[in-house]
């Protein structure tokens, strides 16, 4: 990529999109093309195509998605379906019909099975069934994966796909119906911690694993990999560590401050038993992650109290 590039992050108002500007904008590429969805509704096949006839952007990002936790998806599959259907394909159709040099997609690490072997490869992709809460919004992902394996395949783009594992960081959803494990911990444990519960209770065993990663450490990754990866075939984004729930709601504690007692809801559904991934080849190209867990759930607790925390 050259620093004059245009490039479109399509979803940059997310926790995803959000730290893909930062990082590009501290590695001085100047020519960054974003709309909101006031300005540009990307469900809107007629309004994405006229964008993208206007601006050709060289260089497109698709970090825009419908996302929630186990929650949201098990309540909403008909939405998560077809948004995220919506969106990808009237982004990636557009990108190509108007001549985009490259395109990077961001799936998600549940289009894997979900008993898969451990740690994750890209090759498990549909070797298996999926975790049933979030099962739309995986087929939605992988129905993206497939459509950008198309055009490479039928026209020859260079379409790209990268699956992230859990993320967090500035710009999290604290949504506690709509959001991920760990921003709900860290909002639910300030709650408690301000309200000086003598516990705090949590969805689950305690015992499922999972890989965290901090948003701009995958920011990093997604600019090697529009700079160096040209490949069709899926690549994993992950730190290549986990962490049992409980682990993490402790850790989530001891950043917060609550002293309390830790209780676990059994009835509530555990997702996928373990989820690592297999970063053999995004370490291959040179990259790995910066930010030690407890930093960043620090970082991001700072971010929390400073934007979305009342009182």
């Amino acid at each position: 990529m050259n620093k004059s590039d245009k490039i479109f992050v399509a979803g940059h108002r997310g926790m995803v999109g959000s730290a893909l500007l930062r990082r590009l904008k501290s590695e001085e590429f100047k020519n960054l093309l974003t709309r909101d969805r006031a300005q540009l509704d990307l469900s809107d096949e007629n309004a994405v195509a006229n964008f993208f006839a206007q601006e050709t952007p060289p260089i497109v990002v698709v970090a825009a998605a419908k996302v929630g936790g186990i929650k949201a998806n098990n309540d909403y599959p008909v939405e998560f379906l077809l948004e995220n259907l919506r969106i990808q394909n009237n982004v990636i159709r557009a990108a190509y019909e108007n001549c985009a040099r490259k395109l990077l997609f961001l799936g998600s690490s549940c289009i894997y099975p979900k008993f898969a072997p451990q740690p994750i490869s890209e090759s498990a992709l549909l070797s298996g069934p999926l975790e049933p809460t979030n099962e739309a919004y995986a087929i939605a992902k992988i129905a993206g994966i497939k459509l950008c394996q198309a055009y490479a395949r039928e026209h020859g783009a260079n379409f790209i796909s990268a699956m992230p594992t859990n993320l967090y960081g500035p710009n999290d959803n604290f949504d506690l119906e709509t959001s991920h494990v760990l921003a709900a911990l860290l909002r639910k444990a300030h709650e408690a911690k301000t309200r000086r519960d003598p516990k705090l209770v949590v969805w689950g065993t305690s015992k499922p694993r999972r890989e965290f990663l901090h948003v701009d450490d995958l920011a990093a990754a997604c600019v090697l990999l529009l700079e160096k990866y040209d490949s069709p075939e899926i690549i994993n984004v992950g730190c290549g560590e986990d962490i049992s729930i409980h682990e993490l709601a402790e850790l989530i504690c001891e950043v917060v401050g609550f002293d309390g007692e830790l209780a676990w809801d059994t009835t509530k559904p555990d997702g996928t038993p373990r989820k690592l991934l297999d970063v053999t080849k995004l370490r291959v190209l040179g990259w790995k992650p910066m930010i030690p867990l407890r930093e960043g759930i620090a970082q991001t607790y700072q971010w929390f109290l400073a934007n979305y925390a009342e009182g």
